[in-house]
């Protein structure tokens, strides 16, 4: 089984298709849907909530520490599933690359697999201009310093096999940074990973709750910290 982790934030519109879009497109596998509601205002919780109540593969979780980090920690602890994927509840990832992912997992025994959105075979449509320049600038700078080819550690959607990312549990970053953190940690431990093109395209509805201004200092605070976990654990081999 599959444990799929969506933090939702005032989510409501999106969370109207949320069930269509597993029943018609992941039925075949089994999975678990775990809605992780980040102390959302709107009325996100109680549609999340009547999904649960209507569909077994739902379960509802109200985060106890408001941010991603406390959201994505909630949901891996609370994971059933063999393997640990999070997608993000505005849909911008595509449910196709979430079976590849699973049988790449399966068919190989993968720790991770890593998708890129910046490859040849990966369509992107609506990433902003200035986000997408800052977002490459990043991505090399975190290459260079840890000397490996992967070029899209900050997006979120990524699958882990359960027993790895449960034994990085606390993770410490408290925002979007924590997407940073995960693969960075699986790289270090020299982890067995694939990286496969993804697709990505701009939300529909709702509004975007990602500020790069505010978030910043965040990503170098996990940079270095994950580069100085790197060192000791080179140190003690």
């Amino acid at each position: 089984m599959i444990s799929i982790l969506i933090p939702i934030r005032n989510e409501y519109e999106n969370l109207d298709e949320i069930e269509s879009i597993f029943k018609e497109n992941f039925y075949e596998i089994k999975h678990e849907v775990i809605l992780i509601n980040d102390f959302s205002t709107d009325d996100s919780i109680i549609k999340a909530d009547e999904i649960s109540k209507r569909n077994k593969n739902f379960t509802v979780l109200n985060n106890l520490k408001k941010g991603l980090g406390g959201a994505i920690n909630l949901g891996i602890e609370n994971a059933n599933g063999k393997y640990i994927c999070i997608m993000m509840a505005d849909f911008s990832d595509d449910i196709n690359d979430l079976k590849k992912y699973y049988n790449l997992m399966e068919e190989n025994n993968y720790d991770a697999v890593f998708g890129s959105r910046f490859t040849t075979n990966s369509i992107v449509s609506g990433y902003p201009t200035k986000k997408l320049l800052l977002n490459r600038i990043f991505n090399i700078i975190v290459k260079l310093i840890f000397l490996n080819r992967y070029n899209d550690y900050t997006n979120a959607f990524k699958i882990y096999k359960s027993e790895v990312v449960k034994s990085f549990l606390p993770l410490i970053s408290e925002s979007f940074n924590i997407f940073l953190e995960l693969p960075l940690k699986v790289i270090s431990r020299k982890y067995n990973i694939k990286v496969i093109p993804i697709n990505w395209r701009s939300r529909k509805k709702g509004h975007a709750k990602f500020k790069i201004h505010e978030l910043r200092s965040k990503y170098l605070f996990t940079l270095i910290y994950c580069f100085i976990e790197k060192v000791l654990l080179n140190k003690k081999k």
